[in-house]
């Protein structure tokens, strides 16, 4: 097939072609206008066409010779052929038929086909299947038939047979469109008359079309800005959509740096617990969200970071304040303690209305110097420890004696702030819920307590002055104070951050360290008063960390070891006190002019005297002023023991026994070791001596009011077992021994000084007409000093008395029997005879009152019968009646008579030179040879 026959145009492509012209005049009915079938050539689509032999048109044919049809014609027939019958073909069926064209080619075709089915029937008659099924089959399914066509070797006679078959169709279809064709016409007529009113509508549409063109392209304009506010709006509203979810974490994160700048650490880490947990995730998908997730840990540890320098800053802020909070914790107390004291005193005034009048003082005291009692205030200083009892204020003790804590720039009436008002806790607490929200609370426990025992260690080092001043006391006890009052306050307000068992443990460490260093700074102190106000400020420094709950008894043991260092520096103190009134008293009676001064003296020292009494003024109380001065001093001595006493949690029966021994000690050591350094001084005279006699004695007297003056002030009757007495009655009567020795030291010194003025002229051969005057001094002096010992007791006069005129008796006898005296006259013994008897006149005379008949003068017996001896030269009755109880010479020894009798006798022998020749003066030397021989032969039978 060379050409393929042009395809009739279907009804739907008809209608939009132009009508052709109507058929020239003499055409026939079957004759067909060219322009038509022109136009339909042209309007007709081109498909491609099966492979097909060339075919002839029958001449006459409208149409014939234009054009072929093509291989898709010959589809669309052959769909036509199986019931889709195709409008194209349906109006070319109403066109008059043609005669039928004969043409070899067609011929051959059919030869061929004929000679085929000859060759093979089975072949032909497959084939004849294979069409059917093509033309029965869908083409969708006619894959499996045509490849059971090429799977034999007679496909090429396949072709043949359906090429032949697609002819068949072919010349049906003409001749269905030859039949048809009159009505194809007419309708062409139809189409030409409708092509002018189409024409109009076509314009009538283009114009329309252009003016809705025109007209639409402002609305298309309006379309597009609509479309594009819809979509900005559709934009803006999913924009909306998506900050309402973003918004509140930027707010979150907003308000997590507003609170991190402005140090809220704790509520920023709650935020940041809330955005990360809430927040952002539902926002996750978002760039700066990741942001955000990728700095928490970082956000995190900078509030660590900046919560541990909080921390730090506040743990250097209690090291360098503790003492500040301490001295307030110390203050409160000391209000506290101040309180108790006056309810204490006011109680006991009640219940015991014979009460001193000094406690009564003491209670006024008190009252004054409180606030809220008073209504004033103390400009710097308050007195803490306001209990001790005072007599006056010439006290060594109350000289000095001053306050524990000042109150500088503080009105009294205002409450004393605690250590809560003082110190900002937040701190810790901010970072103490930091560090357990981001579980790190056993790191930030364990930071904490190794800090806190490092300042421990700091504040219980003590400065190495602080033994100088009470200040430094002061200080360090406020620091440790204020260490443990941050810590226990630490410990009732947070859960586990500190416990018991780490407070005790410190507390140990601190209770130890601060006994040793106190041991060590308290023995430097040599000061009472410090001593004193030391011991005041343990006791506040304890009772204020007991009232926190901290054992304080081993502070209280160490307090009753310093009380032995105290009552040591009160002792050595007391003793320059002693020394400074026994160095300024006048040691003569106290005259008294006029009854106020009388009872002064009579309310300062217990001294009872009727006589004295009805005396008129002005009179004179037989002791000295060291006696009222001294007996104040020892109550004031007695004051100060009670003063450390205080607060120490101690009975009466200690605080007795404590001041006994203490007094005791006063008395036995000091007052005794000062009065005995007065008697011993070389200076001090017979007058002064017999003073300290007269004030010890009077001294000794008023132990019985001192004892009972200790009972009053400590409600503790002598007669209670254990209690220790009063050793000051042997205390002042070993000083007046002491000073009595002295005495009869003194007055014999003075007899010896006189007997150095002595001058005997031992080879006079005449006695004087009266005694040596030295003798006649040394009575003189005698008579005027016994004369002082008119307020001595009884014994001690008459002792001292008896005493010199021992000494004065033997110191005659030595210098009659000093070997510095050779020789010796008669005349001589008889002028030493008359001092002797001198001597006896003064014994007699009654220098002090109370002795017995010639008691006294027994003092010369000795002389007496020595001198009676020699100058009665009665020898022969001395050697007749020696031995004898009876004995007239029963004092004279034989050694001192033969030392006489040989001084006599050389004395004999050298006057005597020439005088031997006579008979008187031989008879005297042989009865002196033969008296000294029989006292040879005595002293010989003694020692024998």
């Amino acid at each position: 097939m060379s050409e393929a026959s042009p395809p009739f145009p279907s009804r739907s492509t008809a209608s939009h072609l132009p009508l052709p012209p109507a058929a020239p005049p003499g055409a026939g009915p079957g004759a067909l206008p060219a322009p038509l079938g022109a136009g339909l050539l042209a309007a007709a689509p081109q498909a491609p066409a099966l492979p097909r032999a060339p075919r002839t048109t029958t001449p006459g044919v409208p149409g014939q010779g234009r054009a072929e049809r093509s291989g898709e014609d010959r589809q669309v027939g052959g769909s036509a052929r199986h019931g889709s019958a195709r409008p194209g073909r349906a109006g070319l069926a109403a066109c008059p038929p043609e005669p039928s064209p004969c043409s070899s080619s067609s011929s051959s075709s059919m030869e061929r086909g004929k000679m085929a089915e000859l060759e093979s029937l089975e072949t032909a008659a497959e084939h004849e299947r294979i069409l059917r099924e093509i033309e029965s089959t869908d083409t969708a399914c006619i894959g499996p038939t045509l490849r059971s066509v090429y799977d034999g070797e007679e496909h090429g006679r396949f072709m043949e047979k359906l090429e032949a078959r697609i002819r068949n169709h072919d010349r049906e279809i003409e001749k269905m469109c030859n039949f048809h064709y009159q009505g194809f016409v007419d309708s062409i007529t139809e189409l030409l008359k409708v092509r002018g009113e189409a024409q109009k509508l076509k314009n009538q549409v283009t114009d329309t079309n252009r003016k809705l063109q025109n007209e639409g392209k402002e609305l298309i304009i309006a379309m597009e800005e609509l479309k594009q506010c819809r979509l900005q709006q559709r934009n803006i509203s999913a924009t909306v959509d998506k900050l309402t979810l973003c918004l509140p974490v930027l707010e979150m994160y907003s308000k997590l740096r507003e609170q991190m700048k402005s140090k809220r650490h704790y509520p920023a880490l709650k935020t940041l617990e809330h955005l990360e947990h809430t927040y952002l995730p539902q926002v996750s998908h978002y760039r700066f969200c990741k942001i955000m997730v990728d700095n928490i840990p970082k956000l995190r540890e900078e509030i660590k970071e900046v919560s541990m320098s909080d921390l730090k800053d506040f743990l250097e802020s209690i090291r360098k304040h503790s003492d500040k909070i301490g001295e307030t914790a110390m203050k409160q107390d000391c209000r506290y303690n101040q309180w108790k004291i006056i309810a204490k005193i006011f109680f006991s005034l009640l219940l015991s209305p014979n009460i001193k009048a000094q406690q009564q003082r003491n209670l006024d005291n008190i009252v004054s110097q409180h606030p809220r009692i008073s209504g004033g205030k103390k400009s710097k200083k308050e007195v803490c420890a306001s209990s001790d009892l005072e007599v006056k204020t010439t006290s060594p003790m109350s000289e000095q004696d001053s306050g524990i804590l000042d109150v500088e720039d503080e009105d009294e009436d205002e409450e004393v702030p605690g250590a809560q008002d003082l110190v900002d806790f937040s701190p810790v607490y901010r970072c103490l819920h930091i560090y357990s929200v981001l579980g790190a609370r056993e790191t930030f426990e364990n930071y904490y307590r190794k800090q806190r025992r490092k300042q421990a260690r700091l504040v219980l080092q003590p400065p190495s002055n602080m033994h100088e001043t009470l200040d430094g006391y002061r200080k360090y006890f406020n620091q440790i104070v204020g260490f443990f009052v941050v810590e226990d306050h630490i410990l009732h307000t947070t859960q586990g951050l500190v416990n018991r068992a780490y407070i005790d443990e410190l507390w140990e460490m601190a209770l130890s360290k601060t006994i040793a260093a106190l041991r060590t700074h308290s023995s430097y102190c040599s000061d009472p008063s410090l001593v004193l106000d030391l011991k005041n400020l343990i006791v506040l420094f304890a009772d204020t960390l007991q009232g926190y709950g901290f054992p304080v008894n081993q502070l209280f043991d160490m307090l009753l070891e310093i009380q032995d260092q105290y009552s040591e520096t009160l002792l050595k103190k007391w003793s320059g006190v002693f020394r400074n009134i026994l160095d300024s008293d006048n040691y003569s009676p106290i005259p008294v002019t006029n009854e106020e001064i009388y009872k002064k003296i009579v309310g300062q020292f217990p001294f009872q005297d009727a006589e004295l009494e009805k005396q008129p003024f002005p009179k004179k109380f037989p002791f000295s002023e060291f006696v009222p001065k001294v007996y104040n001093q020892i109550k004031e001595f007695i004051y100060a023991c009670l003063k450390f006493s205080e607060d120490l949690h101690l009975s009466s029966t200690e605080v007795d026994d404590m001041i006994r021994k203490s007094t005791n000690l006063l008395l036995t050591r000091t007052l005794s070791n000062c009065l005995q350094n007065v008697i011993k001084r070389k200076n001090v005279g017979l007058t002064e001596l017999v003073q300290i006699i007269i004030n010890t004695t009077h001294l000794e007297k008023s132990c019985k009011f001192l004892e009972e003056f200790i009972t009053n002030i400590t409600n503790v009757l002598p007669e209670t077992v254990h209690t220790t007495k009063l050793y000051g009655t042997t205390t002042f009567k070993d000083a007046r021994h002491a000073a009595e020795e002295e005495i009869y030291t003194n007055l014999n010194q003075k007899i010896d000084q006189f007997l150095q003025l002595a001058d005997y002229d031992w080879m006079a051969m005449e006695p004087g007409s009266k005694a040596s005057d030295y003798l006649v001094d040394l009575i003189g002096f005698l008579r005027s000093t016994f004369a002082v010992f008119t307020h001595l007791p009884g014994k001690v006069a008459q002792t001292a008395c008896m005493s010199a005129c021992k000494h004065l008796s033997t110191s005659l006898m030595q210098l009659l029997l000093e070997a510095e005296v050779r020789q010796l006259t008669l005349g001589a013994l008889q002028q030493f005879n008359l001092d002797v008897e001198e001597c006896e006149q003064f014994a007699r005379s009654g220098p002090v009152p109370g002795f017995q008949g010639d008691t006294l003068q027994l003092a010369f017996i000795d002389l007496r019968q020595l001198l009676d001896l020699f100058i009665q030269w009665d020898w022969s009755t001395y050697l007749a009646d020696y031995g004898q109880p009876t004995c007239k010479y029963l004092r004279v020894n034989p050694t001192t008579a033969l030392v006489l009798l040989e001084k006599m006798r050389d004395t004999s022998r050298k006057n005597n030179v020439f005088a031997q020749f006579r008979k008187n003066e031989r008879d005297k030397q042989k009865l002196i040879d033969t008296v000294a021989k029989q006292l040879r032969g005595l002293i010989n039978s003694h020692h024998s």
